[in-house]
């Protein structure tokens, strides 16, 4: 591919995914409204691939805050913006230097650290037991990615496996992923994410099986919208709820059909492993040993080996292998302080009169020291994880200083007031908990609020996050980071709560030297965008905090990515450094693995009910906001499927929903006030997202609704009273609980 081809495939990214969807071809079949939603799901998908294939190419544009998309910019504060398009601009400049990118050559089949069973793309199918070795692990099992077998980016070189290869296993929230030329979901029968229930029925065309259990799994199957090459489109099939830790799973494709209808036959290396037994010295015979164990469990299933297209089976990362890192730190941190609270230093305080503020008298800004577990002092973004021989965190000798600030409302001068942490959105900073939602929520609800950053996904990030996007060898430093944000998070919150932490200072403090924050009503969370993402994560493993909110929350990146705007910078950078559309989603279920080591999707089996050790039992409600152009409604509800968390019915009213059964697999609440996890949506008008992977780019996509729940005075009501009672009141009046669009 020539520069000029990969320029004009940069500039058009955007203008790609705009689409818009079109009427479903009459269709004949058992199930007229599922195979409509299918078809829809195909045209919208085609449309995205011919816009792509038919665009004329461009020269690449000037690179500023103004050409980043609306949403974007508006999700950043103005310095982050400015930084991300710089580093965009130069991470494309350096890209356009290479000479043609690299297109991946079809693997032969012995290949080393290649699956022979397809043949066209090393990694495929993905997650694969392929791919790991035995090992003295919860599983039994480390991974064993070959560097010659990693996708490799524009330059030629391949990711290193390193990091990766310190895993005991896949992501729970695992995309598979497969490659079959010539597929048709419609007339294959596949679940589309408009229908997840057809996924579970007995003659399903995909079929996964829980081999301990025998449960099968529910799922939905997409092919990728974003690859305008048919030759180069992921099948892609994503869990409907995460799978369990440490469970090893089976797949099988079967009788999988083209656009007339015909049968696909097996990949002929497949279908030479189903036969007879191949003499032990065939560079294929460890292949068709594996085989056997994976056919003769989907046998147990009811699934017959004479209709397989493709079969294969994988092992999830036990909770050691996912949490084990973190736990580490927190507990080596809180045994050293003894109960007590952290050493904090207070830089500022700001009494606030009426005329300023009605809400909040007062603003505490200051640090927090806490251990620097990473491989750099101080700790700066690009550093990672100070591993010992053990592959566990060790301190490195020194502190980092974490810095904080806290909103303290009026109402704390008459009664002390609760406290709560907040986490704040993408690439952000501390200083968003003086948003306007934030202070109105601590302002009619009693609540001080405290923040700190998500390092690794804060402001002070954002240039080299970017520039990962050029080699995701690097990935690894971005999570590392984020990690040693969770020990931060957890020391703040001890500061806040401890006897002798910030109660006892004078800036916590009213003239009388009575404290502002009670203490004795316990620790809170409330976090909004990726402060849900990435706060699921820290409640799980907070030994403090028991009921919280995530606001427009979401989890697995790998899901999230191609449905949210705020993606599209990193997507130019990604289609310079990686442009092969399949390679990408390799490349995303790559980076999942390390993402769930921070994020909601490697902690979710223990948000609530089944917590981890030393983390006590949590309460938590999602608050969502349908249509959401940022964080996609879809991942709030498979992270409600596998929290175990009811819904509030009804969730929407009419036909809004595009779903045969709008939100599958979620209980109603009672009607009486509900002691446990929910999912609410809030609904302010806005279109119906698409149905595909793509993002809701575009006027026919209306208005972006993401911080709509946060404020609504209603939605506010509701979660104040989670955060002190862990009970889940409804507001709505036992109706859809609806919202006007904020103001910009």
């Amino acid at each position: 591919m020539r520069l000029r081809s990969v320029v004009a495939s940069l500039a058009l990214a955007a203008a790609s995914l705009s689409i818009t969807a079109v009427p479903a071809p009459a269709e004949t079949g058992p199930v007229p409204a599922k195979a409509a939603a299918r078809s829809v799901s195909e045209s919208v998908s085609e449309s995205a691939s011919e816009t792509a294939a038919r665009a004329p190419a461009r020269t690449l544009p000037e690179i500023t805050v103004r050409t980043l998309p609306e949403s974007v910019a508006k999700s950043l504060s103005e310095t982050a913006a400015r930084s991300l398009s710089k580093a965009v601009a130069k991470s494309l400049s350096k890209t356009a230097a290479h000479a043609e990118p690299v297109r991946p050559a079809t693997p032969a089949p012995g290949t080393a650290g290649c699956d022979p069973v397809a043949g066209v793309e090393c990694l495929l199918p993905f997650p694969n037991d392929w791919f790991t070795t035995r090992a003295r692990t919860r599983t039994g099992l480390r991974m064993n990615l070959a560097a010659e077998a990693m996708p490799r980016n524009a330059a030629g070189v391949p990711v290193d496996p390193a990091q990766w290869n310190a895993a005991d296993g896949f992501s729970p929230g695992s995309m598979l992923l497969a490659h079959v030329p010539g597929i048709d979901l419609g007339r294959t029968g596949a679940a589309p994410v408009t229908d997840i229930g057809w996924s579970l029925r007995r003659d399903a065309p995909v079929v996964i099986v829980d081999t301990r259990t025998g449960e099968r799994w529910p799922y939905w199957a997409e092919l990728d919208a974003n690859a305008a090459d048919p030759a180069r489109r992921a099948l892609i099939v994503r869990p409907a709820r995460n799978f369990r830790e440490g469970h090893r799973y089976a797949v099988a494709l079967r009788r999988l059909k083209d656009a007339d209808g015909r049968d696909l036959p097996a990949p002929e290396t497949f279908a030479r492993l189903l036969g007879d037994d191949l003499p032990a010295r065939d560079p294929l015979a460890a292949r068709q040993r594996a085989l056997r164990r994976t056919v003769e469990d989907l046998g147990r299933a009811g699934v017959d080996a004479g209709d397989l297209y493709l079969a294969w089976d994988f092992t999830v990362a036990s909770e050691q292998g996912i949490a084990g890192p973190v736990l580490a730190m927190r507990d080596r941190t809180l045994r050293s302080l003894r109960g007590r609270s952290p050493e904090f230093t207070v830089g500022s305080v700001t009494d606030l009169t009426p005329e300023q503020d009605p809400g909040i008298a007062r603003e505490v800004t200051g640090e927090i020291s806490v251990p620097n577990y990473l491989d750099r002092p101080g700790g700066p973004p690009g550093s990672s994880l100070n591993r010992g021989p053990d592959g566990l965190p060790r301190p490195l000798g020194d502190t980092l200083k974490a810095q904080y600030q806290c909103e303290i409302p009026r109402s704390a001068f008459r009664r002390p007031a609760r406290a709560a942490l907040y986490g704040h959105g993408l690439l952000g900073r501390a200083t968003e908990v003086r948003a306007a939602n934030v202070r109105a929520m601590a302002a009619e609800h009693g609540f001080v609020f405290c923040a700190t950053k998500w390092i690794g996904m804060a402001e002070e990030d954002v240039q080299h996050v970017a520039g990962v996007f050029a080699d995701l060898s690097r990935f690894g430093t971005v999570t590392d980071r984020l990690q040693q944000s969770l020990l931060d998070f957890v020391l703040l919150g001890r500061a806040m709560t401890a006897g002798d932490g910030f109660a006892g200072h004078d800036a916590f403090q009213d003239g009388h030297g009575r404290a502002l924050i009670d203490r004795r009503a316990g620790l809170a969370y409330d976090g909004n965008s990726q402060g849900a993402i990435a706060g699921g994560a820290l409640v799980a493993v907070s030994p403090d905090v028991r009921n919280a909110v995530l606001g427009v929350p979401g989890m697995n990146y790998s899901t999230l990515l191609n449905r949210s705007v705020d993606f599209q910078p990193f997507q130019r950078l990604m289609d310079a450094s990686y442009p092969d559309k399949l390679t990408q989603q390799v490349c995303f279920a790559l980076m999942q693995m390390l993402w769930d080591r921070a994020e909601t999707n490697g902690y979710a089996q223990h948000l609530t009910d089944d917590p981890l050790p030393g983390s006590p039992r949590h309460r938590v409600l999602l608050h969502a906001a349908f249509g959401d152009h940022q964080v996609s409604t879809v991942t709030a509800e498979v992270e409600a499927r596998t929290i175990g968390a009811r819904i509030h019915r009804p969730a929407l009213t009419g036909d809004r929903s595009p779903d045969v059964v709008p939100f599958w697999g979620l209980r109603a609440l009672p009607r009486e006030p509900y002691e446990g996890s929910a999912l609410v949506v809030w609904d302010s008008g806005t279109p119906v997202p698409p149905t595909v992977n793509v993002p809701p780019l575009g006027p026919q996509y209306g208005h972006d609704p993401h911080e709509d729940p946060r404020n609504d005075v209603r939605a506010r009501v509701q979660k104040a009273h989670f955060l002190r009672d862990g009970l889940v009141v409804d507001v709505c009046g036992d109706a859809p609980c609806t919202t006007a669009p904020a103001q910009d």
